[in-house]
């Protein structure tokens, strides 16, 4: 059963938060603001905030919660397991994950920030990272934090490349892939349905800005993706038609090859 909690905003560590912010409010149509040192980029239905430092990190992705009962039964839970809380309040609570970045939780009636900037529709909606210890990552999610597994992905040797995390009903909300070193992979904003996907695919282009990967299909989760990548290495996700998974979904289990990241062909391999 899956804890009932949607991604809600993302924070990264930049070398340089305006250009990324720059790059970001052209790609996702994003309105940028200033915060400090810091900029936050906004539009319906997604967030990011880029704070400096060392680039290509994900400093704290934020899930809110659609129940106050079950915000209130996940902070018992996660202190029942003896999770560490490096910071709570009345509506929220934060603990860090093995790698450092830090994980937090919103109650349903705490609102982020204001929507702003451009109507286009693709709402944040999952996150990737990198990791050469994946097996280790994954625990952490599943058995301290709740989440659930929805597809693995094991090489010849039986040694996992990928792990696919779900929070809601929705397929992931979290991805994890092995790779040599720690980093942040990519976040997504979920589309309506193919034809926003190609009006998204469009804009990228009347921006001038070339896809990175795709337009294809992924295997777990089975929807429809472009990606584009930032100047620091960061993918930028639109996707539609991803799988929504019934309570008792058993967890899936696929080949560590190209086709099982994008059925129609030539995949990003991380590892």
């Amino acid at each position: 059963m899956h804890i009932g909690a949607t991604l809600a905003r993302l924070e990264i560590f930049t070398a340089d938060p305006p250009a990324l912010a720059h790059f970001h409010a052209a790609a996702l149509a994003l309105k940028p603001t200033c915060e400090g040192d810091a900029i936050r980029c906004q539009a319906l239905g997604r967030e990011l905030v880029l704070r400096p430092g060392d680039p290509g990190q994900l400093h704290r992705a934020v899930f809110r919660f659609a129940s106050s009962s079950d915000f209130y039964a996940h902070r018992s839970a996660l202190i029942a397991r003896g999770v560490e809380l490096v910071e709570q309040s009345d509506g929220t609570f934060t603990t860090i994950d093995p790698e450092g970045r830090r994980i937090g939780f919103l109650a349903p009636s705490r609102a982020l920030a204001e929507d702003r900037g451009d109507a286009r529709e693709a709402r944040l909606q999952h996150f990737g990272v990198r990791s050469p210890a994946p097996a280790a990552l994954l625990d952490f999610y599943v058995r301290l934090l709740g989440f659930v597994l929805s597809d693995q992905v094991l090489d010849e040797k039986g040694e996992l490349t990928a792990a696919f995390l779900r929070t809601d009903a929705e397929h992931h909300s979290m991805a994890i892939f092995r790779a040599s070193a720690v980093r942040f992979d990519h976040f997504s904003c979920e589309a309506p349905n193919w034809n926003a996907l190609r009006d998204w695919a469009d804009h990228m282009a009347a921006a001038g800005i070339d896809l990175a990967w795709g337009i294809g299909r992924h295997g777990p989760g089975n929807d429809n993706f472009l990606m584009v990548r930032d100047f620091e290495g960061n993918l930028a996700e639109i996707s539609c038609d991803l799988e929504v998974c019934a309570a008792d979904r058993p967890t899936g289990l696929w080949p560590h090859r190209p086709q099982t990241l994008n059925r129609w062909g030539v995949a990003l391999m991380r590892s």
